[in-house]
């Protein structure tokens, strides 16, 4: 089997892939910031600063990944805006340092963020970033697409999924957690989004490495909803009471950065070449509570 260097090893689709591709019987070499925190002996992992040219150099040197499948990033909006530099080092330049060797078939994980409105959007639309840290992660692409080695650019959006020690809830289990505590929420109804089980992603970035498949493809699910039904759901599967979510609009939370009212991605590329076939959003709820509902 081939061999598979996981970045951003700690974060949520990070540990999720480590596992999935563990299990499948991949070798994984995994990196990330501080200690591993992925609930598997199975993999190998290493600390590594990937905003340093060198260290990155000498760590693909020593290794030599056949697959560098790329989620490390700054990833919240807010605090790119609040730091650039970090942001532009953490997302531009550490991607820069990992495409140097080209020998590697590299799998760099986008976001629906390097759009703008009027969502869903399909792979080859114009892309419009609405704020800094989608106008970083453009630019890391445009890094990817512009290498003549084996690349491949995914795009997921709101990913959600099974949590356990030492993995930060998603949205959905912050609903559960307010409304399993009797506490009354505010949830926004004007934005949309396509939610994505973080499980299917997995499943699609094996097929890209068994298919060597390369270019763009979103893998995102297949049910356009708002947070305000994302919430509602999450209450029907956990059996709660959805009598306590409030249905507001976005300008009830006034935020620093600007962000998509109607966005999401369109999957059918996905679906005809790879043959991704995601869950439904009320199945994914499922799925993520699964045993603790």
């Amino acid at each position: 089997m081939k061999k598979i260097l996981i970045t951003g090893a700690n974060g949520f689709l990070g540990q999720h892939l480590c596992l999935f591709l563990v299990e499948k019987g991949y070798e994984v070499v995994a990196t990330g910031r501080g200690d591993c925190r992925v609930p598997s002996g199975d993999l190998h992992y290493y600390k590594c600063d990937l905003t340093e040219s060198n260290e990155v150099a000498l760590f693909l040197n020593v290794h030599a990944p056949a697959v560098i499948i790329h989620t490390a990033a700054i990833s919240k909006p807010d605090d790119c805006n609040a730091d650039k530099a970090s942001c532009l080092n953490t997302n531009v330049e550490a991607t820069r340092y990992l495409l140097q060797t080209g020998s590697s078939h590299f799998i760099y994980i986008s976001t629906d963020f390097i759009f703008g409105e009027n969502g869903p959007h399909e792979e080859d639309e114009f892309p419009d970033p609405l704020n800094f840290y989608g106008e970083s992660k453009l630019q890391a692409e445009k890094l990817v697409k512009g290498i003549t080695g084996k690349t491949t650019i995914v795009r997921p959006a709101f990913i959600y999924g099974e949590i356990w020690q030492g993995l930060k809830g998603t949205f959905l289990h912050w609903v559960k957690n307010n409304l399993e505590q009797g506490k009354p929420i505010k949830v926004v109804s004007d934005q949309l989004r396509t939610p994505t089980y973080v499980i299917d992603i997995c499943k699609g970035i094996e097929t890209i490495i068994n298919k060597e498949a390369t270019g763009a493809y979103h893998l995102a699910g297949k049910d356009i909803v708002s947070p305000y039904e994302m919430a509602l759901t999450t209450a029907k599967v956990a059996g709660l009471n959805a009598g306590l979510i409030e249905k507001v609009t976005a300008d009830t939370f006034p935020e620093p950065v600007k962000r998509a009212k109607r966005s999401g991605l369109k999957i059918e590329k996905a679906q005809r070449e790879l043959g991704y076939n995601p869950v439904s959003f009320e199945e994914g709820v499922r799925l993520t509570f699964e045993g603790n509902v």
